[in-house]
């Protein structure tokens, strides 16, 4: 049996290093592009991703204005949260907002080596405000 999260839960759980989903509508009608990111999230704030300036999922994000993101727990006892909301901005990302999210998913040494194969103004930071939430925690 499952139980939905509190919003604390919910919150604390996103913000944790998890390999996300992100899913985004597609202009042609196909199935949504669903494809994995690393990203960030502070508990009330944004949720940020970087991704290529020149990629099919940027295109489709600037396009549909809104995506969703779904993280879990692969192994019993499975937790999930998926987030939906609006881009409130897609920007040429710096080399900080980079670092950040790197150093977030390697150690240093693998961060650096990842880092510097990435031209900073060839990627662009996307910025989306948290609206609806589904969680559910297996846990109890």
């Amino acid at each position: 049996m499952s139980r939905k999260m509190t919003v604390e839960e919910r919150e604390v759980f996103l913000s944790e290093v998890h390999v996300g989903v992100v899913s985004v509508a597609r202009e042609n009608g196909r199935a949504p592009l669903a494809v994995p990111v690393w990203y960030a999230y502070t508990p009330g704030g944004e949720l940020v991703l970087n991704t290529g300036k020149d990629s099919l999922k940027r295109r489709l994000i600037e396009a549909a204005g809104r995506i969703s993101l779904s993280v879990q727990i692969e192994t019993p006892p499975y937790r999930y949260v998926t987030v939906e909301g609006p881009v409130t901005g897609i920007t040429t990302a710096t080399a900080e907002e980079l670092r950040s999210v790197a150093y977030r998913y390697l150690d240093a040494p693998s961060a650096d080596g990842f880092l510097a194969g990435i031209d900073p103004a060839s990627e662009v930071t996307v910025h989306m405000r948290p609206e609806h939430w589904i969680s559910s925690d297996f846990r109890e």
